[in-house]
């Protein structure tokens, strides 16, 4: 991490991630690199078919010490756990730290879309939340980042070099909420440091 990014005030109580194009690797590497004690929890938007069995948290669940499972609705947020998003419903937050689900119309094209995830997890906590904008095609997460830069919390992207399709990430920088534009090897490590001071439950 580089120094000009400073550590959270307070405990970082949630982590949101959205990818596209290419995203399947960028998680695994990211939740590759986290430990079996990371202490917070995660829920990370895929775009993909919304029609198709999501054998998406089976496959990340191969590739990381943490646990990984669909998100349910009522379901209370809990440390050390990475959340996935379904294909076909847009994943939010609610004011008592569990998940629900936002039927409607796709969010700049996408169901599951990261701006209702990250603007719901935004508003839930009084403490700061992570963002992360990876590599894909499109424009979601835009507002989404904002909302986080605008309670307290960090925005990280993946770089050009890195990235299968940079639009993505490149949406969100030109909103000037991001902090940092990081390599995929060096955001995993990133999100340890950010949180090196907390213990898991």
């Amino acid at each position: 991490m580089t120094s000009s990014l400073r550590k959270p005030h307070s405990r970082v109580k949630m982590i949101v991630l959205a990818a596209s194009a290419g995203g399947l690797q960028a998680f695994i590497e990211i939740l590759s690199a986290l430990p079996a004690n990371f202490p917070v929890p995660l829920a990370i938007v895929l775009h993909r078919q919304p029609d198709r069995v999501s054998l998406l948290p089976e496959i990340l669940a191969r590739h990381t010490k943490l646990r990984v499972k669909q998100a349910e609705v009522g379901e209370l947020i809990r440390p050390g756990t990475v959340y996935v998003a379904p294909p076909n419903r847009h994943l939010v937050v609610t004011s008592n730290h569990t998940f629900s689900y936002r039927n409607g119309k796709r969010i700049r094209g996408t169901c599951s879309s990261a701006n209702p995830l990250f603007e719901t997890a935004a508003a839930a906590w009084n403490a700061p939340i992570i963002a992360v904008v990876l590599t894909g095609g499109d424009a979601d997460a835009a507002e989404g980042v904002q909302a986080v830069k605008a309670r307290g919390g960090i925005v990280l992207a993946q770089d050009p070099a890195s990235c299968e399709v940079f639009s993505m990430p490149l949406s969100a920088i030109k909103t000037g909420a991001v902090d940092l534009v990081l390599p995929l090897k060096e955001i995993g490590p990133t999100l340890i440091s950010l949180t090196a001071e907390q213990t898991a439950a």
